[in-house]
């Protein structure tokens, strides 16, 4: 199975699972929710039990005999000929119910009130309120078949959300590994998404390398095959042609090797040795100008100098400020589909000398501008299949400006050009004392 085809499984197949347990997840808080709700009632129910005995128990102290001592049927006759509520203080009947809700562990505050067959009260908490009828339990506390029956009503004070509350550890235990795990889940996509980018830029890198070096080497080969020709090995106009050649193509070779070399040094910022010192931006710009204009002149293109800032001197490394702008400048030629129409404007901002550099070239859409400074990584030409190099220009533009004490800015439209602005700091050398 092909790559491109195993990371979509792999992240269909990770999202099944996290959704999977996500939804057991949440179907077992459901579930525990559901139980603890029946617990509590069940709790409840016992606590109504256990207050009708205790209650029965203290009536037949109060009646003068042990309730340990007597067999049930002779508690059953006393409590059905005799029992009344009425003979229990209400502070007695408090600490009855306290004991009995002890006893089920809970500790919620509660009102009680007990009723006659008139559903008149005889034994009630001072708090205790008609509306709380309706939101009370109740048991029966006399026997099913006596004469005059008389009924507890317990109404215990829950507060809002009293169960989720008595599970609020193991839910927020739940909820914060649901949240590790959904974060796993997709640093684990954003890993794989990244290392796919990876090993697409790495292809593209090892082709672009192939070509870049193949080209010179084809040329030398060729080279060297004509310096070997009867014809030309005695004619030294043709020898010293050709072995310039050889030259200029090995001096190619070596410029490539380097190029490569140095991006890899400023990654681990490694051998920088800048060379900080003050420096005429606009006279460097213009030479860095002029040495590119046969090349705009080649594709009939125009490059317009607009350097109207008040003040040009910025404390830099003067070589790797003009390879900034070289790269710029290259940059706007290759990615021009017609003449390139180029025009660079310096201005002062917030302390800082902005070097505007617009072109009229294919321009960027958003992904693209996104990743256009990431190392070996190259636009898509469309139909532009003459445009060379590693992807290491950019790159290499953004950690200068930066190790600079500068930054650099991207503005650009698909089909319509972009404009790169590069910030660096102004000399403390006013312009008029240099």
């Amino acid at each position: 199975m092909s790559m491109k085809k195993v990371y979509p499984l792999i992240i269909f197949l990770i999202t099944f699972s996290v959704l999977g347990i996500l939804y057991i997840q949440m179907s077992w808080i459901k579930n525990a929710l559901y139980v603890k709700q029946e617990e509590y009632l069940n709790q409840l129910d016992k606590t109504l039990d256990d207050v009708r005995q205790i209650a029965h128990n203290s009536f037949i102290n109060a009646e003068g005999f042990n309730p340990a001592q007597l067999d049930d049927e002779i508690k059953e006759s006393i409590i059905f000929t005799k029992f009344t509520a009425q003979t229990i203080p209400a502070e007695e009947m408090n600490m009855i119910i306290v004991q009995a809700m002890k006893n089920q562990g809970i500790k919620q505050p509660f009102e009680f009130c007990i009723t006659n067959i008139f559903n008149n009260p005889i034994s009630a908490s001072q708090g205790f309120t008609g509306s709380m009828f309706a939101e009370s339990i109740n048991i029966r506390l006399t026997p099913a078949a006596s004469a005059q029956p008389e009924t507890f009503f317990l109404y215990v004070k829950e507060p809002k959300n009293y169960i989720m509350r008595q599970m609020a550890s193991m839910i927020i235990a739940s909820i914060l590994f649901t949240i590790i795990i959904i974060s796993a889940f997709a640093l684990t996509i954003r890993t794989m998404l990244r290392q796919k980018n990876i090993s697409e830029i790495k292809s593209d890198f090892i082709n672009n390398m192939t070509h870049e070096l193949k080209t010179p080497l084809a040329t030398i080969s060729l080279a060297v095959d004509a310096l070997n020709n009867e014809k030309v090995i005695h004619d030294t106009d043709k020898i010293r042609y050709y072995s310039g050649m050889i030259k200029e193509e090995n001096k190619r070779m070596h410029k490539q090797v380097e190029t490569i070399l140095q991006a890899a040094k400023l990654e681990k910022q490694e051998d920088l040795n800048l060379n900080i010192q003050s420096l005429d931006a606009h006279a460097a710009i213009d030479k860095v100008a002029k040495n590119l204009s046969l090349q705009i002149q080649e594709k009939l293109g125009e490059l317009h100098l607009n350097l109207i800032a008040e003040k040009s001197m910025i404390d830099v490394d003067e070589m790797h400020f003009s390879n900034i702008v070289f790269n710029l400048l290259d940059n706007a030629i290759k990615y021009s589909k017609d003449a390139p129409i180029i025009h660079i404007t310096t201005m002062v901002n917030n302390g800082m000398l902005a070097i505007k550099i617009k072109d009229n070239g294919i321009g960027m859409n958003r992904e693209t501008a996104s990743r256009v400074f990431e190392k070996f990584y190259r636009a898509h030409t469309g139909n532009l299949h003459n445009v060379k190099g590693f992807g290491l220009g950019l790159s290499y533009v953004k950690t200068m400006v930066e190790a600079q004490d500068g930054y650099i800015k991207l503005e650009s439209v698909l089909g319509k050009g972009s404009t790169f602005t590069v910030n660096m700091p102004l000399s403390k050398i006013n312009n008029h004392e240099v």
